[in-house]
């Protein structure tokens, strides 16, 4: 027989023998040896066999049950913290004792099968044969699950990555209504990404605010050009109308998978949030508002204050950064200001007499 040399198996399988009867051991080393299986792992001690099912985990575990001290039980009650629990590694007991509640017991501890001593030798082969051939087809399924799971795992990413990029369009679509370019969505989100890695959340974190960021005006979609484009003051019918951006957005966004989406749809209800809570949709205050929405309400003010809009021309670069720096405490996050004085094209353009205050 060649069953430990079966094409199927990309290694030898490993057989850990605990009975604490050397003779026992030694019948079982021959049997399996002349079965063609090599990787074989003993110990008549079995105080020692945790340790060893710990360095090799084995595919297959022969164990008596009846032992001085750290008995069969004991081995089956440890192994549970030993063996992974999604991999199956069957127990064959060994064992002369009859008694149902014996067996029992080894059942509920994790025992796969039972082999009755003096036990027959070539009985003994062909249930271990069959007991690795079960092994076997479980690590198939385990590799094929978590092939299955890869594959889906990627198709879900690549849904959702088409889902941001149909949404990302969607919100050029928005700023184009109001602006000449999509620049503002780009500079919103160039600027909040810098502006997280200042206040040091990290690079992973400060690229998905950044990724995030320039979907927070998506909402606009849902707002005619009547009020979207209108020059004058708006009325207090237009301004409600203005506001609903913030949960139309969160709306489109809604419902993502992962963390850039589920983030886009926070700022997207919270960026006008202000931090003394007179800010909308929810009138949120201080820490209360999501920290991404704190810093894109920086980023999304000044960008759009520095930029042309068709109703109005740009502040100049220090009006814009001046009026951040008034409102600290006030409408803006005070340690979002600090990053956004911080960064060094704004230091350089900070009012002198405004510096000392900075």
């Amino acid at each position: 027989m060649r069953h430990a040399q079966s094409a199927e198996w990309q290694r030898t399988p490993r057989i850990l023998v605990i009975d604490d009867e050397p003779s026992g051991v030694k019948l079982i080393h021959r049997l399996l040896t002349a079965a063609r299986y090599e990787d074989i792992v003993s110990t008549t001690d079995a105080s020692h066999s945790l340790t060893l099912a710990r360095i090799a985990p084995p595919d297959l575990i022969l164990l008596d049950l009846h032992m001085p001290g750290f008995d069969g039980f004991d081995v089956l009650e440890g192994l549970k913290d030993v063996l992974a629990e999604n991999e199956f590694t069957p127990v064959l007991v060994l064992t002369g004792d009859f008694i149902a509640e014996t067996r029992r017991r080894a059942l509920t501890l994790g025992a796969t099968d039972f082999l009755t001593k003096p036990f027959d030798n070539a009985e003994l082969v062909l249930r271990i044969h069959n007991l690795l051939q079960i092994r076997l087809l479980h690590l198939s399924l385990s590799r094929q699950k978590d092939a299955l799971q890869h594959t889906l795992s990627r198709r879900e990413a690549e849904l959702e990555e088409a889902r941001l990029e149909m949404l990302e369009r969607l919100a050029l679509a928005a700023e184009l209504r109001d602006t000449e370019t999509g620049r503002h969505m780009r500079g919103v989100g160039e600027l909040a990404g810098s502006l997280a890695r200042r206040m040091g959340l990290g690079a992973e974190t400060a690229a998905m605010i950044g990724r995030a960021a320039p979907l927070h005006d998506i909402g606009k979609l849902g707002i005619p050009d009547s009020a979207l484009l209108k020059n004058g003051l708006l009325s207090a019918q237009e301004t409600e109308l203005m506001r609903s951006h913030a949960i139309v957005g969160e709306r489109l966004l809604s419902g993502g998978m992962s963390m850039v989406m589920q983030t886009a749809a926070i700022v997207a209800r919270h960026h006008h949030e202000r931090w003394d809570g007179t800010g909308y949709p929810d009138r949120l205050s201080g820490h209360a508002i999501p920290l991404a929405a704190r810093i894109v309400a920086v980023a999304d003010v000044f960008d759009a204050l520095a930029h042309d809009r068709p109703y109005r021309k740009a502040w100049p670069e220090e009006a814009a950064i001046e009026l951040i720096l008034e409102g600290s405490g006030t409408h803006f996050d005070p340690a979002v200001v600090e990053a956004f004085m911080s960064e060094p094209w704004v230091a350089s353009r900070i009012p002198k007499t405004l510096q000392c205050t900075a």
